[in-house]
């Protein structure tokens, strides 16, 4: 990272927002809502008075709403075939193998372990492990813990002899050298390029402060997402205290604070250099109502680089989801208009979506910005086809009664307006798992019964449900399996809603949907349910593997052999002492990883082939 004139900032984003009726060519002028134009503000006294203003406007008792940091100061804070199959053969020796499971073929996510069939990458217990998969044996390791504090989440992204850790934190103010007013106290992100050629060492490093939300990765330039919040002490609200006067001092705070509080700050270190830069105060760009909380960056990293030639790009604004194609990175959040606060009425709640160019090697270019009604469910709720975006989103009206809805973006200029929506869809109930498929959409809602909804989006401006599917149970996660099949995973459940275990569903999907098969494992969950980074599906054979947990708290790896009829039990792979969470397939070994370390199996019959503890 160079000079502090390399950071530059996001100029011309545009915020619309816009709605469609069910089936709506365009959109209703009921639902139109008056255009946000990002803008890059001249002169640090007007950016600080800005935001000063906009913050005082939001603060509580308990400080700013969003503010991860709140634990630092003693608060709770708010909760706030395609991928998966075989790989091109990247060298004479290299078999075939499958890559971690992702949303999007050619755009990798982090996770907690990486193959390129000639080797493995896994980060277990504070520490980087490297193995051969043709041996069988560990050829290095990397002690993560003396890099930083906690490694405990750590992820990670590879391109030929690099491998790039991402691992957030969090620091408290009873931590070891973190003092008030003194050290910086909350979440931080810690990112270190490692070098896997031979002994496996760190090349260059960036931290952070901030929450780390997601990252993408297209060739060998990843795409990391950081979240920051003003670095402002607010004293901590004690029992028995004034709610007003609390509230007075934090406003109190906010007008002292300086703009170096919300501009985000970042550490590079590389051999014995050590720079610290901050994103200046004219590179920054925001909404014209823009709230103060919070402020989104993109940073750029070459894997086959320097970590410490990243070029962040800020947007003052919101969102805790990403996704990812190869040309675009969008970013999206759910916000109230007005006043982000929880007064709103829940209808009134919006998605907002930033898109971001990613065609080139350097930083991401900010192309256009819009919003949708309702919230999303995951990154698998957003898909970009032929230009456009569909977004299927659950909105919850006045009356309680929740229903869902797709609809379809446009990129006008610096817009993403609406052009066409499908709504009405599982009235009453939620979006549990989405799917988009070409100029197909599938989606689940559940409250008592699962409907699967069949959607037909191949006229963007007029998009309809073309099918639905209602059984009990619901699936959480939905993979295309070939032959107009698709396979769910998710839970059944009573005719009353009640959760009974797994439950595993082949659905045939060529015409009007129905199930051909399922697999059930009462009282049992899948960490496949919220992380699909968990499911393995190798289309050679059939074989797919989900991650089980039994009523009694053990887990293992169930294996299947799904072909277009029907779904039959191969076996389970189990280890000692700890829960599998991962598998992979190169060439005939199925290798499932646990925190303990890596089982070799054969993906035939299971057979166990070696144990590498780690």
């Amino acid at each position: 990272m160079g000079a502090p004139g390399r950071w530059l900032s996001l100029t011309a984003l545009a915020l619309v927002t816009g709605c469609t009726g069910h089936q709506a060519p365009s959109p209703s002028p009921a639902a139109e809502v008056s255009a946000l134009r990002l803008v890059s503000e001249h002169g640090c006294a007007k950016l600080l008075s800005a935001l000063r203003t906009a913050a005082e406007r939001r603060v509580g008792t308990y400080g700013l709403p969003g503010d991860a940091s709140g634990m630092a100061r003693g608060r709770i804070p708010g909760a706030d075939l395609v991928p998966n199959g075989s790989q091109a053969q990247t060298g004479t020796q290299a078999p075939d193998h499958s890559g971690t499971n992702v949303h999007e073929a050619g755009v990798d996510e982090p996770d907690l372990i990486k193959t390129d069939g000639h080797r493995i990458v896994a980060v277990a217990r504070g520490r980087l492990n490297v193995i051969d998969p043709a041996t069988r044996k560990i050829t290095g390791t990397l002690a993560l813990s003396e890099q930083g504090p906690s490694w405990a989440a750590a992820d990670l992204l590879l391109s030929g002899d690099r491998a790039m850790v991402i691992a957030p934190e969090h620091r408290f103010a009873m931590d070891e050298g973190v003092r008030p007013g003194t050290s910086p106290r909350g979440p931080r992100l810690r990112l270190l390029l490692v070098d896997l050629a031979g002994r496996p060492r760190v090349i260059s490093s960036l931290a952070a402060d901030g929450e780390y939300i997601d990252a993408r990765q297209t060739g060998s330039t990843a795409r990391v997402v950081l979240r920051t919040t003003p670095r402002i002490d607010f004293p901590i609200w004690r029992q028995g205290g004034s709610d007003e006067a609390t509230t007075a001092q934090n406003r109190q705070r906010i007008r002292r604070a300086p703009l170096e509080a919300w501009l985000p700050a970042y550490e590079v270190t590389g051999g014995t250099t050590r720079r610290r830069l901050r994103v200046p105060c004219e590179r920054v760009s925001h909404p014209r109502d823009l709230t103060g909380t919070a402020l989104l960056s993109v940073l750029t990293v070459d894997l086959g680089r320097d970590i410490g030639d990243a070029d962040p790009v800020s947007v003052m604004t919101d969102g805790r989801t990403v996704y990812g194609t190869g040309s675009s990175l969008y970013i999206a959040g759910s916000t109230a208009p007005g006043t982000g606060g929880p007064a709103m009425a829940p209808g009134d709640v919006r998605t907002e979506i930033h898109r971001f160019d990613v065609t080139g090697p350097g930083r991401p270019r900010s192309a256009a910005s819009g919003s949708v009604p309702g919230t999303l469910l995951n990154q698998y709720s957003l898909s970009e086809h032929e230009g456009r975006l569909r977004v299927a989103t659950t909105s919850t009206p006045g009356d309680g009664r929740s229903t869902s809805a797709v609809h379809v973006l446009a990129q006008h200029g610096p817009r993403l307006d609406v052009v066409g929506s499908v709504g009405g869809l599982g009235k009453g109930e939620r979006i549990q798992s989405v799917r988009f498929l070409g100029a197909t959409g599938y989606v689940v809602t559940f409250r008592q019964v699962d409907p699967l909804y069949t959607l037909d989006l191949r006229d963007p401006a007029r998009p309809k449900a073309a099918g639905e599917l209602k059984i009990t149970g619901y699936s959480a996660y939905l993979h295309p399996v070939g032959d107009g099949r698709l396979l769910g995973v998710g839970q059944d459940a009573s005719t009353e809603g009640r959760r009974l275990g797994t439950q595993i569903s082949l659905f045939d999907v060529t015409g009007a949907p129905k199930r051909l098969a399922r697999f059930q494992l009462p009282h049992a969950t899948s960490e496949t349910e919220f992380d699909p980074h968990a499911f393995l599906f190798w289309p050679r054979s059939g074989l797919t593997v989900v991650p089980i947990t039994s009523a009694d708290g053990k887990g293992s790896a169930l294996a299947l052999l799904v072909s277009p009829d029907g779904i039959r039990r191969l076996g389970t792979v189990r280890q000692p002492g700890s829960a599998i969470r991962r598998s992979l397939v190169i060439g005939d070994t199925l290798w499932t990883m646990s925190d303990a370390g890596l089982r070799a199996s054969g993906t035939r019959d299971l057979a166990d082939r070696a144990w590498i503890g780690f």
